[in-house]
């Protein structure tokens, strides 16, 4: 009975000076990323401008959320394919709802230092889909612009 309850109570500790969005969330998130049509090259460039991803479309990738305390990651997505115009985009976090729950929780470590320093406190999409617009050149030689579509 008291093992029951030294259990409990260490339970509790733990989640009251941990981070919830770094348990629930955790440091990385795996983001699909999708084009119209498949098989456009990809390149993904992190806030810093430095390529973490090169590949092909369709492809799941997990990427950091955090680029430093209370800093989240900016990703930068371009994809091309020969044939249609070269489309970029931009994949930006949000404050995930986990990061709140400190406040309710009473994690004021897990708020003010664990899911700020892990990035456990942001969220992207769950997938980006690019759409490239096949290369139309004009009279005046303009390139017909992408048309991007970003899917949650």
């Amino acid at each position: 009975m008291i093992r029951m309850h030294r259990a409990a109570l260490a339970a509790a500790v733990v989640v009251c000076l941990s981070g919830c969005a770094s348990i629930f969330n955790g440091a990385t998130q795996p983001i699909a990323f999708s084009s119209a049509p498949d098989g456009a090259a990809m390149t993904i460039t992190n806030r810093a401008g430095e390529a973490v991803h090169t590949g092909t479309t369709p492809s799941t990738v997990t990427l950091k959320r955090g680029a430093g305390y209370f800093k989240s990651e900016a990703y930068k997505v371009t994809m091309k394919k020969d044939g249609f115009a070269d489309a970029s985009q931009q994949v930006d976090s949000q404050v995930s709802g986990w990061y709140v729950a400190n406040i309710m929780l009473g994690g004021l470590l897990g708020m003010l230092i664990i899911d700020p320093a892990s990035g456990g406190m942001y969220t992207f999409p769950d997938a980006v889909k690019g759409t490239l617009a096949p290369s139309v050149v004009g009279a005046g030689g303009d390139v017909a612009a992408p048309t991007l579509v970003k899917a949650k």
